[in-house]
């Protein structure tokens, strides 16, 4: 059945600013015409929404999300079997709150293909599912790139079937191999139905907080172009200055967190280049009250990287360079943060200024970045059209014109005024379908609330609290960074 709206402003990601009371009609999920109030025929059976006074904007994007980010052990041990179920949620979450299409970037390949096939076929509600499966070169979630506390804490059999479903054949022997025997494996992971190639410029934490290379400049290369000759986007993880220079010029389609080099800002030839050659920037900003939160409990060294992180999301407005909004968005169980021992890191922020959140996140961006000086049509890009771009999905998605896919959120007030409006979401679009927000998610696992305490509880008293602090990735606890 046909779906006209009508009364709203469009602010279609295409012209310069919004207009005034257009209709959008919707036929077969596709939008099949944008105009004045009768000047779209429409058929008997059509069902019309009155949108007046609201504001309509293309789906939000998110071009970096983590869809099962809460890889730790017990999470890991209580849902054996489940990462599927897991997985759904967060796309339903990530659904409700206006992002219609999730680009995952890290997490198990299988299970994260299944669910996006299983929403393609209309099986399950859900956020548009794009992903790369694991970050060539790194290991699985119980390794040194991610917790190295847990060797030696589970089973060998249990650590490494968990890293396998990760990994894969594209772990870090692939450092070893010559750049084509690099290219061979990268051909073999790609021929499983990945969406997209993400691979490491630098290390994941360690001590030397990400600063090491992980390949060569001529393996970078390959990797890049086995990608491109599949078809495929391909990206990196990058954590330094000249890890970010090696992405570029290896001809990446986008860049992780580039604002993330370390203590030193970005060069400004590194920046032209980010511009010049239209290299998608993936951003990770703060807001100004996140950022003096932060000080407040991060040690010396981490508050110098975030400080030049700020200084970069500043001067990668001022370059041109094409933003992208994402967050590493995920879900974290409320065990986790209720830990006492997570409150001095990012993910620890309250809510209003956790960029990591995958609910919420992306609306701090949007703050963050308004607050950098971010002009309001160039902050709705960076959640559209720049990641349908950058991802090359664009014939289909990122703005609101005849013959493309029909992904809309309708908000209450203007977000061209204030990027706090893009909160006041009054309906989300997919697929030409009107999301039924108030149902999400369906199974609520990590999102629920933990159960009551035990009768034992109430009488057990604690010796003593132990622990170091949770380091800034909820998937990175070694404690050691």
């Amino acid at each position: 059945m046909a779906l006209l709206l009508t009364g709203a402003t469009v602010i279609d990601g295409v012209s310069d600013t919004g207009i005034e009371g257009r209709s959008i009609l919707v036929d077969d999920g596709r939008i099949a015409a944008i105009g004045l109030p009768g000047e779209i025929p429409v058929t008997p059976d059509t069902e019309t929404i009155d949108f007046s006074g609201k504001f309509v904007i293309p789906g939000l994007m998110n071009a970096n999300v983590h869809l099962l980010v809460n890889a730790l052990y017990e999470t890991l041990v209580r849902y054996e079997g489940r990462y599927e179920d897991l997985i759904v949620e967060s796309a339903q979450v990530a659904l409700k709150n206006g992002m219609t299409t999730v680009f995952d970037t890290w997490g198990p390949r299988r299970a994260l293909m299944a669910v996006r096939d299983r929403i393609d076929r209309g099986e399950t509600v859900g956020s548009r599912v794009r992903c790369a499966g694991n970050i060539i070169g790194f290991e699985g979630p119980f390794s040194h790139d991610f917790d190295s506390r847990i060797p030696g804490v589970g089973s060998t059999h249990f650590v490494d079937r968990v890293n396998a479903t990760w990994v894969e054949n594209t772990g870090r022997h692939l450092m070893w191999l010559t750049p084509e025997a690099v290219g061979e494996e990268v051909r073999k992971y790609i021929e499983h139905g990945i969406n997209f190639v993400k691979y490491a410029a630098n290390e994941h934490g360690g001590t030397s907080a990400g600063a090491f290379i992980q390949f060569s400049e001529r393996t970078q290369r390959v990797i890049v172009e086995e990608a491109h000759r599949a078809g495929l986007t391909a990206q990196a993880h990058a954590q330094s200055v000249e890890g970010l220079r090696m992405s570029v010029e290896a001809g990446c389609n986008l860049v992780q967190h580039c604002n993330m080099t370390g203590p030193v800002e970005i060069p400004d030839e590194t920046l032209e280049m980010l511009a010049q050659r239209d290299c998608g920037a993936v951003v990770f900003p703060l807001t100004d009250s996140g950022m003096a939160a932060l000080k407040e409990s991060v040690s010396d060294h981490e508050w110098t990287i975030w400080k030049a992180s700020d200084a970069n999301s500043r001067r990668l407005i001022e370059s041109g360079a094409t933003i992208l909004l994402a967050n590493d968005g995920g879900i974290l169980a409320p065990e986790v943060m209720q830990e006492p021992l997570i409150k001095g890191t990012w993910n620890g922020l309250p809510e209003e200024e956790a960029l990591g959140r995958l609910a919420t996140g992306h609306f701090v961006w949007l703050r963050a970045m308004e607050e950098k000086g971010m002009a309001p049509m160039d902050l709705l890009h960076a959640a559209t059209r720049n990641i349908a771009r950058a991802y090359k999905v664009e014939d289909d998605l990122g703005t609101l014109e005849v013959g493309k896919i029909a992904d809309m959120v309708v908000l209450d007030a203007n977000p061209l005024q204030a990027a706090k409006n893009y909160e006041g979401i009054h309906a989300v679009i997919k697929d030409g379908a009107l999301v039924d927000r108030a149902a999400l998610p369906e199974q609520p696992l990590l999102t629920a609330e933990l159960p009551g305490r035990l009768e034992e509880e109430t009488r057990f008293e604690r010796f003593l609290h132990h622990g170091a602090r949770l380091p800034g990735c909820p998937t990175c606890v070694s404690g050691s960074h």
